[in-house]
């Protein structure tokens, strides 16, 4: 008997693609819609991780391996939200401009039999010192849309972070390391 199917709880391309890199395609993609609203006083990190067992379960299927994450930017305890237009993006990247931050990068992992493990990566990113006109650049790149904190680490804005420390995946939407991990944890059969 094979192994069981490997669902991915996401429509984002870049978790696709990022996955492929452990030499796994998911034998089905359910993007789910749950709420994501933040709960009243809940830190970035255990609300990532929420997001990413809550999408784990919306998309559960019997007999399957489902795997979802949530990508949260964070300054402080303030959780960043995506970017759904250009002002929200343009507050986004000046609230970061010259400061680290945080990026929580979580994952779950629904096994077959129902259970639940999660993982958390978290890394450190830090923007140069942002001008006007280099965030008004970048706005009118359009990469900032739908992304969490306004901005896209795999694109235009890699050129705008001075430092790094951490999960480069993780900051992308999928933390490589802390997927294997788990897969492997969970008993999927990953070379």
């Amino acid at each position: 008997m094979g192994q069981p199917t490997l669902i991915l709880a996401s429509a984002s391309p870049r978790r696709h693609e990022l996955l492929a890199r452990l030499g796994l395609v998911p034998d089905t993609v359910v993007p789910t819609d749950i709420d994501e609203t933040p709960g009243k006083g809940e830190l970035p990190r255990e609300y990532a991780l929420r997001m990413a067992r809550e999408k784990a379960e919306a998309a559960a299927s019997d007999g399957s391996f489902v795997l979802a994450g949530d990508t949260v930017v964070s300054a402080g305890r303030r959780i960043l939200p995506k970017a759904d237009n250009a002002e929200t993006a343009q507050n986004c990247l000046a609230l970061l401009s010259g400061r680290r931050h945080r990026v929580h990068s979580a994952i779950a992992l629904r096994a077959p039999d129902g259970t639940i493990r999660g993982r958390l990566s978290e890394t450190i990113v830090m923007f140069k010192r942002l001008e006007p006109k280099e965030i008004d650049a970048y706005i009118a790149s359009g990469e900032w849309e739908g992304k969490a904190g306004g901005y896209a680490i795999q694109g235009i804005a890699e050129g705008l972070i001075k430092r790094i420390q951490g999960s480069h995946s993780g900051v992308v939407g999928l933390p490589l390391y802390e997927t294997r991990v788990l897969l492997k944890a969970a008993g999927f059969d990953l070379v």
